[in-house]
């Protein structure tokens, strides 16, 4: 199929080559091209430009985008997709003032989720998360992370990557997986040591015989799993092409960053509590720090110190953390408003930290995350707004007018095509 777009006001995250991503300073740089077009071809960005420079072509579909903005879909970078059931009664006790130590006595948090999922069929797993994918393509995702985590036994771990996977195949997303299985310690585990030599030893090599996780992932935090605990997950996972993406300082500073560091993590996620050590620890790495605001803003707790790692240079990744504990949200707009309103970044620093970063962060940055030639078609339009900035200024609105992934549309509003 081809597709020209064109009379677009602005053309967003416009680059001539492929970047690792971008740091520091250079993430205030978005570039982008007024009154320009787009051709889209056999599902590859195949030209864009002025529309002065527009050349001649017999597309399938020509859409007039007057008026409107056109962006590369956002990549999700850190999600927990596939789950159960919802905790709305854990909202209300949080509101109630209760403490997660008192939530996880009535049988809530981790263990929750888990419990339920356990009981839920692959199949009904498969149903919710693509009523869930859906909701993300409509807010501009082409690209996402799904992890694992709600299982905590073998079987229930392969059947949440199984249904990962599927959602992949079964939709026009992108999508990347993470086995999770040390995100917390079942209860019928008096010895923490027998569930890690079970992760170790069951887990990772049946996941890893089926080809079911591209990363492998743990929850370094106090009460979870210790900074040694974490490093020899991570690397029993490597020994099975597992790449190490951590949780790491969301509650308290953990030694997360470090052992993200030390393994070669593709990225260390959430950085509530960082430090001037742990800051320092990330530079002149290839490790993608990547920021979780929707988790802050929903717990109620410090954001990540973004404007000091900026200074200090670093890149930033923006994702949703969709899940249902901490983050029932998978708007990544929503995310751009909270990056800039709360952790004081531009728009232009969030629109790179949500596109070419979180990219990096899946490292599928030479596929996607910007405007490109050669790059897979995922952009979408957006209604008619007066600059790119009203993105995250205009927070909670749907401004996506039409979704175009892998050179398809998927949704289109109702303005004219030409």
């Amino acid at each position: 199929m081809e597709i020209l777009i064109q009379n677009i006001k602005g053309l967003v995250q416009v680059r001539n080559t492929s970047l690792k991503w971008v740091a520091g300073e250079s993430m205030a740089d978005l570039p982008v091209i007024e009154n320009a077009f787009l051709y889209l071809k056999d599902g590859k960005i195949a030209d864009f430009g002025y529309m002065d420079n527009m050349p001649a072509v017999d597309a399938d579909e020509v859409i007039n985008a007057s008026g409107r903005f056109v962006f590369p879909s956002f990549v999700d970078s850190h999600t927990h997709l596939v789950f159960a059931a919802s905790r709305e009664e854990e909202f209300v006790y949080k509101i109630k003032g209760m403490s997660y130590a008192e939530i996880a006595a009535k049988g809530g948090g981790i263990l929750n989720s888990a419990k339920r999922l356990q009981q839920t069929t692959e199949d009904e797993l498969f149903e919710s998360a693509m009523i869930r994918a859906q909701e993300i393509i409509r807010f501009g995702t082409g690209v996402v992370e799904i992890k694992s985590g709600y299982g905590l036994t073998t079987r229930d771990e392969i059947k949440m990557l199984r249904v990962a996977k599927r959602v992949g195949e079964s939709s026009p997303l992108r999508v990347k997986t993470t086995f999770l299985g040390a995100h917390a310690i079942p209860k019928d585990y008096t010895d923490r040591n027998d569930y890690i030599k079970l992760i170790k030893e069951e887990m990772i090599p049946a996941i890893a015989e089926e080809g079911l996780a591209d990363y492998i992932d743990a929850f370094c935090e106090k009460g979870f799993f210790t900074p040694e605990e974490t490093e020899d997950i991570m690397e029993h996972g490597k020994k099975y092409g597992m790449k190490p993406k951590i949780h790491a300082n969301q509650l308290h500073i953990s030694g997360g960053v470090q052992v993200g560091v030390k393994t070669g993590a593709v990225s260390v996620d959430h950085l509530e509590a960082m430090g001037e050590e742990e800051i320092k620890a990330l530079q002149q790495t290839d490790v993608m720090p990547t920021l979780l605001p929707g988790a802050a803003f929903f717990l109620g707790t410090s954001y990540p110190p973004a404007r000091d790692m900026l200074n200090a240079g670093l890149p930033l990744a923006l994702a949703t953390d969709y899940n249902p504990g901490s983050a029932p949200c998978g708007n990544m707009p929503l995310m751009l408003s909270l990056a800039c309103i709360k952790m004081k970044m531009t728009p232009e620093e969030a629109i790179n930290a949500a596109t070419i970063n979180t990219a990096y962060a899946l490292e599928l940055q030479n596929e996607y995350g910007s405007i490109t030639k050669g790059k897979v078609a995922n952009v979408f339009i957006t209604n008619e707004i007066p600059s790119y900035a009203y993105m995250p200024y205009a927070f909670g609105s749907n401004l996506i007018h039409t979704t175009i992934l892998n050179g398809e549309i998927i949704n289109k509003g109702l303005f004219d095509a030409v």
